[in-house]
């Protein structure tokens, strides 16, 4: 071989292992971009992560007093349906239209009555049209109100279940009406409130709210305390307005929009107000709890914290739920933290309830988990049913009232000698 011919050769050599180098290269390059590009997935993906149930070191077990069944409940839809306590009964309803009083010691049914047949014209031949209740339901003057998809709002006798009257109001009712010195507040998803005579049903008053393009499908249950209606709305405020007549008194503003698309800037405020003393506190679905003086609206503090559940309070600690399913306890008198537990996260929690020295929530599995109200630790857990809780539970006399999905209800009490420590 020429000494030209071995340059050649050597060149051809060099440009190959060049080439396999550059594969090589490409190869170890690719492996990392796909490697980042997981790593980059499993965080995002990590947010989404619904937290598994892990065992704990239960502090009591929880005794179911009785159970019965609430027709179909909810089922697959997004509802507030609860169970109240009014009577010396239990009243609760379903989706389709069964409203069931039953025996608050005893959970036997006192009566039903079918809201998709009130006057009693459907045949054996004609299927049922679900009534879409939604909205309650609530007791006062002898009388239980709820609302449904419908528009309409319906006033049954708390003895026999007998409809009252029945009224028409524009737009989906969905959360639970109101009941103070004889008039029904109702508010919709459509913006308009409305005072209703709680004897008749004549309308008495009436008011429109402004309603963004964009908001969560929910809206506040007014609240009555002073003479005044509190409602939150779908702009991200709290306003009042006179039981008697209707006006507009003053108005804040709770939530704060951030963010660069219209999703993230949605603010509404759909959980109730709750009064406490001569403050109010408040949560919007994205931006802050409040405390608001109920005499001017005055924001007395701010904190960021993001729920559409419903809070609560006990004594000096305000107990929430937030976006994620985090739960949180809270000092009602500066907004100071003070506790959080993160073990419920993305298991749809609802909001808490108090029961003697706990907090209670339900999760979308079915599953009601008790909480120390001192450290937030889960002392006790108890399966309801398969189908999921939506709704914050009932508490009335230290017995926990709880619905799922299915129409499932159980009066539940956790032992004397728990209660008595407390």
């Amino acid at each position: 071989m020429t000494f030209s011919k071995k340059i050649l050769a050597n060149k051809s050599t060099t440009i190959d292992l060049l080439k396999k180098q550059q594969k090589l290269l490409a190869v170890f390059l690719l492996s990392g971009v796909l490697f980042s590009c997981s790593s980059t997935d499993e965080e995002e993906n990590t947010a989404d992560l619904v937290a598994e149930l892990t065992d704990i070191t239960e502090k009591f077990e929880p005794k179911v007093l009785w159970d019965e069944s609430v027709g179909d409940g909810s089922e697959n839809y997004f509802s507030r349906l609860k169970p109240i306590v009014a009577y010396n009964k239990v009243y609760s309803a379903s989706r389709a239209g069964d409203v069931i009083a039953f025996d608050e010691k005893t959970g036997e049914q006192v009566w039903q009555a079918d809201l998709n047949d009130v006057k009693g014209e459907r045949s054996f031949w004609d299927s049922r049209l679900p009534a879409l209740l939604a909205g309650g339901p609530v007791a006062g003057l002898n009388k239980i109100f709820i609302g449904s998809e419908n528009g309409k709002i319906y006033a049954l006798d708390a003895e026999t279940g007998e409809l009252v009257w029945q009224s028409n109001i524009k737009g989906e009712v969905i959360n639970a009406p109101a009941i103070d010195a004889g008039v029904v507040v109702v508010n919709t998803a459509s913006g308009i409130m409305k005072g209703i005579n709680a004897d008749n049903g004549e309308e008495i008053w009436k008011i429109e709210q402004d309603v963004p393009a964009l908001t969560l499908r929910g809206i506040s249950a007014p609240v009555i305390a002073s003479g005044g209606v509190l409602v939150g709305t779908g702009k991200g405020s709290l306003n009042v307005y006179l039981l008697e007549k209707g006006q507009e008194g003053w108005s804040t503003e709770i939530g704060e929009p951030t963010g660069s698309t219209e999703l993230e800037r949605v603010i509404d405020v759909d959980s109730a107000p709750v009064v406490f003393g001569d403050k109010i506190y408040v949560i919007s679905s994205r931006g802050n709890l409040a405390a608001v003086e109920l005499k001017s609206g005055r924001v007395l503090w701010k904190r960021q914290y993001s729920s559409y559940r419903q809070i609560s309070i006990y004594r000096n600690t305000i107990f929430l739920t937030n976006l994620r399913g985090h739960v949180y306890a809270i000092d009602r008198v500066n907004g100071i933290e003070r506790w959080s537990n993160l073990a419920l996260t993305n298991r749809g929690v609802t909001g808490p309830a108090v029961m003697a020295g706990y907090v209670v929530v339900g999760d979308f599995e079915g599953y009601l988990h008790w909480l120390d109200q001192e450290t937030g630790e889960i002392v006790a857990r108890h399966d309801v049913d398969g189908s999921g809780i939506h709704a914050t539970p009932t508490v009335v006399d230290n017995v926990l009232y709880s619905q799922s999905r299915d129409g499932d209800l159980q009066a539940i009490e956790i032992p004397e000698i728990i209660k008595a420590e407390q």
